[in-house]
């Protein structure tokens, strides 16, 4: 989509139609910390796949709810890059300190749930 001045307008204008342009470094450092979130999400939709595909020592019911708790997961690692991107481009943009990040911490405590669902499975199994 191209604006009046022949220029592409960039997503998220929310972002990107406030403050100043920031040292390029830091936006790209910002990009790998996002790309770095999905590439957890990736990985935990391949350990739930990999959890229904194989033929695993646990519980039916251990196997299916940790693959769906992987999976909310994999959504979770998404939402938090994103959220994380934004707002760090955001304070960024307008010269402002960064934000705390708390989604790490969300992710840290399902992962431990889902830990104890294997756990429990692999008992019963």
């Amino acid at each position: 989509m191209e604006t009046s001045s022949g220029r592409f307008a960039r997503f998220p204008a929310s972002v990107y139609a406030r403050g100043e342009e920031p040292d390029p470094r830091f936006s790209l450092a910002n990009e790998r910390t996002f790309l770095a979130w999905i590439r957890t999400a990736l990985g935990l939709l391949g350990a739930a796949a990999a959890l229904v595909a194989f033929d695993l020592p646990l519980a039916s019911w251990s196997r299916q709810s940790a693959a769906i708790a992987l999976t909310a997961c994999a959504v979770v690692a998404v939402a938090s890059g994103w959220v994380g991107w934004w707002s760090n481009e955001r304070a960024l943009r307008l010269r402002r300190s960064l934000p705390g990040f708390v989604g790490g911490a969300l992710l840290a405590a399902m992962l431990a749930g889902t830990v104890v669902i294997l756990v429990v499975g692999l008992v019963q199994g």
